[in-house]
């Protein structure tokens, strides 16, 4: 394994605990304590940031991906079409589904979400994000609780 599978793999396996958590004791006082800091999202973005400083060349490509003779997205796929860019972007993308999924998670205690809908939403919001959000948008009701 190389340096690249094993950060892909971290950045995966650090939100696991925290997704869990939310998963499946939501209103845990532990769960509030394990969620407060940055700590959920910092993995990820610390192995962003060392692919980044491994392969400085990466974010230069991302840059100038806007110059690129094919356009845009040409450039942007041509620097993400290595180890690194695409360990960079799976890093990026974990932090960006757990910080997405945190505000699920704390937005569905202050309403008092149904469990169902809270659980369907919370798998798919670190598995496929974007559909985990429509999910719990279409499902989270306009009410805030008052407690």
């Amino acid at each position: 394994m190389d340096i690249y599978t094993i950060t892909f793999i971290l950045s995966t396996f650090w939100v696991g605990p925290f997704w869990f958590a939310m998963l499946l004791n939501p209103e845990k006082d532990k769960t509030e304590k394990l969620l407060k800091g940055p700590m959920f999202f910092l993995g990820p973005i610390v192995i962003w940031l060392i692919m980044m400083a491994m392969n400085p060349q990466g974010l230069i490509d991302f840059v100038n991906s806007g110059s690129h003779p094919e356009g845009f997205l040409a450039g942007l796929g041509s620097g993400m079409s290595s180890k690194a860019g695409v360990t960079a972007m799976w890093a990026h993308m974990v932090a960006g589904d757990i910080c997405v999924t945190r505000w699920i998670w704390k937005d569905s205690l202050t309403r008092k979400m149904n469990k169902i809908p809270y659980l369907i939403s919370m798998f798919f919001a670190v598995m496929l994000m974007p559909l985990g959000v429509l999910i719990y948008l279409i499902f989270r009701g306009n009410k805030k609780s008052h407690s």
